[in-house]
This record gives C-alpha cells, structure tokens and sequence, in this order.
C-alpha cells in the first residue's frame, strides 16, 4: 500500500480541498457520477485512457472522504454503482466554474500547452 511521504497540511481549506480532489481522475469521476454513469465499467469506458486499477483506487479514495457512497447490490452477477453524497454534490458549483473558466480561457491555454509540449 502506498504511503505518503509528507504529512497532509490541514490547516488550511484549499489543501484540504486538494487532498480530496488531487489525482487524475477525480474531478472526471465526479462530473460522470454526477451526469448520471454510476456502474464502474460505464466509468471505464466513459475514460478509457484511465486504467481500471487506478479509476478503482480513485473511486475508492473518493469514497473514503465521503465524496461518493458505494452501493453493493446483492445480485448475480455483482453490481456496484455509485452516488454522490451531500458532500459530493457540493463540490458541482466549483467544478461547473473551473469548467467554465476553461472554456472562457481556452485559445490562450490551448497556446500554452501547445508550447509546452
């Protein structure tokens, strides 16, 4: 299991929201659930550039701080869907507006990254 070499900062909110939002995926996962993809292999094919190792992992750590609640469903074959919590559905407004401040700023950030790659 991986263990973080620095202590997390607490002591401030934008590390904590960092913390929670801070890997490749999640903010991914975050609108997909929220759009309406809940099964895990939806997920998957919705990003399919994300290995099914680290989308799982993702979604798991998303789970553990309260973002999304897994829910298991006592059938064959197993079925695994996920939902936004309260906590989870809070975080949309800010996501919405990161969206849009790309969308506002995207032919001078589509330059930067052209240059920089």
């Amino acid at each position: 299991m991986y263990k973080k070499k620095l202590p997390v900062s607490l002591d401030c909110g934008l590390h904590l929201f960092m913390e929670i939002i801070n890997g490749k995926w999640k903010i991914s996962l975050i609108w997909c659930v929220y759009s309406g993809i809940k099964r895990p292999g939806e997920l998957q094919r919705k990003m399919p550039k994300a290995s099914r190792r680290v989308l799982d992992t993702q979604l798991k750590q998303l789970v553990d701080h309260g973002i999304l609640t897994k829910i298991n469903y006592n059938e064959r074959p197993l079925k695994v869907e996920y939902e936004l919590t309260e906590l989870g559905k809070s975080l949309i407004p800010t996501i919405k507006s990161t969206a849009q401040w790309g969308e506002d700023h995207r032919e001078e950030l589509e330059k930067l990254i052209q240059i920089n790659i």
